[in-house]
């Protein structure tokens, strides 16, 4: 197992970098806000039709399933509310022993620890996108469970704010937010591995510093950073935040042509997650760099900064999306290995997922 630092990191979690324009794609327009809703819209309508001849097991049905939303359909209180759970998931002690991982300090940290353990067989492989479902679902039930949050997982609508996402609501700095940009702090780009140039670097945003408002400024960071040295256990303070560079990437055209161009589960994903070799960010790493910095940035403790929760619902949206559109070839399609070096075994219906954060 990876191990993560021993050490609490007192600083902003939020010291991101904004996501940079090196991204190759042929569209550089923004479809209308509301074009994912239509194709989600076809979907659902095939999805009634399709329950209706293929009855769900047990209880679930379309009528009762939890509909999660776009953060800004929230009400003031609603995204107060789910501030405050977070917060106090960060403020519970820990469940994890620390002989498994020795840098949990709270409850926040289980979840964290548990994505560093497992990013070499969660991503780039057939688990990536079922393992971040469960993922994301137990986080939710654990705000839900643990801290009395009466609402569900709220995710990121990334076309909305890409031509502006530092003062979008999720990153304005308000007390509504997720926190804002980090102060300005002179840093390098960061550097998209195997990318040909000129999309081999995300250029630096306007952040870069520690972040110095919002909810989560005196958040503090347990674990990592892990990526690039893959040394996570000697403490560093956070690298800086700052939403706008690579948010290009995020724009409802990329998630559209997502949607609409890849038909087979092993395209989908492998899109989704970025096709460096041509240039390609994509949404899911897109996303992650938008908000970039350390721990929102780093490949194995990205789950470290409270954006990862929104990002990684709205890439399960767009997976549930795809599903719908040919529910009897997506429903259950599945395609790669279970090591992101290719030198696993073929991933099946029947892996076993394991998360420490419920002991399961």
């Amino acid at each position: 197992m990876l191990a993560s630092v021993s050490n609490i990191l007192v600083a902003s979690l939020f010291a991101t970098t904004v996501v940079g324009s090196s991204v190759h794609r042929p569209e550089n327009g923004n479809h209308g806000g509301d074009a994912v809703d239509a194709i989600s819209a076809k979907g659902l309508a095939k999805l009634k039709a399709w329950t209706k001849s293929n009855p769900p097991a047990g209880n679930c049905t379309l009528e009762n399933a939890v509909l999660r939303r776009e953060g800004s359909a929230f009400s003031r209180q609603e995204r107060l509310d789910y501030i405050d759970a977070v917060l106090c998931l960060q403020k519970k002690p820990p469940t994890t022993p620390l002989s498994i991982i020795p840098g949990v300090r709270s409850r926040y940290d289980d979840f964290v620890g548990t994505h560093i353990n497992q990013t070499l067989f969660i991503h780039s492989t057939g688990n990536f996108l079922g393992w971040h479902r469960y993922y994301v679902w137990t986080y939710e039930q654990a705000l839900r469970n643990e801290c009395n949050y009466q609402g569900h997982q709220p995710y990121w609508n990334w076309g909305k704010y890409a031509l502006d996402p530092v003062n979008s609501l999720l990153f304005d700095g308000s007390d509504e937010s997720l926190s804002g940009d980090g102060s300005y702090f002179e840093h390098t780009p960061v550097a998209v591995a195997g990318a040909p140039p000129p999309f081999d670097v995300i250029i630096p945003g306007k952040g870069g510093g520690c972040v110095t408002s919002g909810p989560f400024k005196d958040m503090v960071v347990s674990l990592g950073p892990v990526a690039g040295t893959l040394d996570g256990l000697q403490p560093t303070l956070p690298a800086p935040r700052h939403p706008e560079n690579a948010a290009v990437s995020t724009r409802t055209n990329a998630t559209v042509s997502l949607l609409t161009t890849r038909d087979n589960i092993s395209d989908f994903q492998d899109y989704m997650q970025g096709v460096f070799a041509e240039g390609i960010l994509e949404v899911h790493p897109a996303g992650h760099f938008t908000v970039g910095g350390d721990p929102g940035g780093d490949f194995f403790a990205s789950a470290g900064d409270p954006a990862f929760w929104l990002h990684h619902a709205s890439v399960d949206r767009i997976w549930w999306i795809w599903q719908n559109q040919d529910l009897a070839t997506r429903q259950n399609a599945i395609a790669g290995q279970t090591h992101m070096a290719g030198d696993g075994v073929p991933t099946t219906l029947e892996d076993d997922q394991f998360f420490q954060v419920n002991g399961k």
